[in-house]
């Protein structure tokens, strides 16, 4: 079984013991919608074959559609213009990278490379969608896009060149990359981004507390709380 299948049905375990609610809710989806996308994932990879566009242009429903989708929705539920702009970045650096990993530090041949490139692949992305994204939305869209990047560079150049070898986005152990360069970026941000809370909690984070992925300041609440107080306080005079 392909190492892309097997991971989403550790997620979908996962999310039936409950332990991936937390990040389902940075992500924006309860589990139902997110047990549904595994699930149709799963099923069209299997059972539906590549979409042909042209002689050498395919494309994969469980590999590409699926996943660029809900690339796009994450995108869109972005809260913040500066977040958009990470994945976007992240996206393009990462798709840049997978290029040139390929072209010119990977081996050629089959039989002299130590591991499976679809997997360093999904690696380097996840890595570098982590690092430049930050956060859970934009890490997963940045690995998922950077993927898709990649392939877009190598079709132009094939066609720039005249060169009669096949586009399959998400197709021919694409799907491996593409899932776990998503999952595995949003696994990073999670578990660093625990660590780091864990560490600001105390100090430069005091007055924050945590809520729905983000650092909300407490302070607000505070003066108000104050007011209030005062308020009381002033009522308790006049009557006295």
């Amino acid at each position: 079984m392909p190492l892309g299948m097997i991971l989403l049905i550790i997620v979908s375990v996962l999310i039936f013991a409950g332990v991936a609610h937390r990040v389902l809710d940075r992500l924006r989806l309860s589990d139902k919608a997110a047990l549904l996308i595994i699930i149709a994932i799963v099923i069209s990879t299997i059972f539906i074959p590549d979409i042909n566009i042209s002689k050498n242009i395919s494309f994969n429903i469980g590999g590409f559609v699926i996943p660029m989708g809900l690339a796009i929705y994450l995108f869109v539920k972005a809260d913040t213009r500066k977040e958009k702009w990470r994945a976007i970045i992240a996206a393009i650096v990462a798709g840049l990278a997978i290029y040139l990993t390929q072209r010119y530090i990977l081996p050629a041949e089959p039989e002299a490379q130590m591991i499976e490139p679809n997997y360093v692949y999904a690696i380097l992305a996840a890595l570098i969608a982590y690092v430049l994204g930050r956060s859970r939305r934009a890490a997963f869209i940045a690995g998922v896009v950077g993927v898709v990047i990649s392939d877009i560079i190598q079709m132009v150049i094939n066609m720039n060149n005249n060169i009669p070898a096949a586009t399959r986005f998400g197709g021919a152990g694409g799907v491996d990359t593409t899932v776990l360069a998503g999952v595995l970026a949003v696994l990073l941000a999670e578990i660093v981004g625990e660590i780091r809370e864990k560490l600001q909690g105390g100090t430069a984070k005091k007055r924050l507390h945590f809520d729905k992925g983000h650092f909300v300041s407490t302070l607000g609440e505070n003066v108000k709380g104050a007011k209030k107080r005062s308020k009381n306080k002033g009522g308790d005079k006049n009557e006295k």
